[in-house]
């Protein structure tokens, strides 16, 4: 019994020197693991007289449950530290400077595109925009290019189905003023923007470009 009380003892004791938790680990595998202090002393009593194993493992069970409910004290206690050394250690200084990231310039078909836009607006002009993806009806169609015109042929344009493309220049939204306008006339206006075309790309031609 005084073997019990001993393994009970430096359990105890290793148990509330263990400084972290993968030392506290070590202590539980030293002691309840497989091949542990306590698993070795309840194979001990397969020895014992008879008369004297119940009470023999009634001491280890006892030894045992003290040592898992030390242990499972000493770990909260440790996570509790470690959470609140994370929180000092990550902890975010606001009265820091942030970092200031440059601004990237205006790209030069966009100035030229604003500059543009500008001079047109001062004599009274409007900025018309529209979508990129276009109808065949507003691109070909109220344009007067017929379905036989090669302007529709595949190998020009960029068809996503059959009555829908990626817009060959921007009288596509000059169509769209128009039938919104309902014949008010006369309109004054400017349609810029990008524009898709089945082309080679090098260094004179790109697939996309302005309008």
């Amino acid at each position: 019994m005084d073997k019990i009380l001993t393994v009970q003892q430096e359990a105890l004791a290793a148990i509330e020197n263990a400084a972290d938790l993968e030392t506290l680990n070590n202590v539980r595998i030293q002691y309840l693991g497989k091949k542990g202090s306590i698993q070795a002393l309840m194979s001990e009593m397969k020895s014992l007289p008879k008369e004297e194993k119940p009470a023999f493992g009634q001491k280890v069970n006892v030894c045992k449950q003290e040592v898992t409910e030390a242990l499972e004290a000493r770990q909260a206690v440790l996570q509790e530290g470690a959470l609140a050394e994370q929180l000092v250690r990550e902890k975010i200084d606001i009265t820091l400077p942030g970092d200031v990231k440059e601004l990237g310039t205006t790209h030069p078909l966009l100035m030229i595109q604003q500059e543009l836009e500008d001079l047109f607006l001062g004599m009274g002009y409007k900025v018309a925009e529209g979508p990129e993806v276009e109808q065949d009806y507003y691109n070909f169609e109220l344009a007067n290019i017929p379905k036989d015109h090669p302007a529709r042929d595949m190998q020009d344009t960029f068809y996503i189905d059959p009555n829908t493309l990626l817009r060959t220049h921007t009288t596509a939204m000059q169509m769209r003023e128009l039938e919104k306008a309902e014949g008010k006339t006369p309109i004054k206006l400017i349609c810029p923007g990008k524009v898709y075309r089945r082309d080679d790309d090098d260094a004179t031609h790109s697939h996309q470009f302005m309008q």
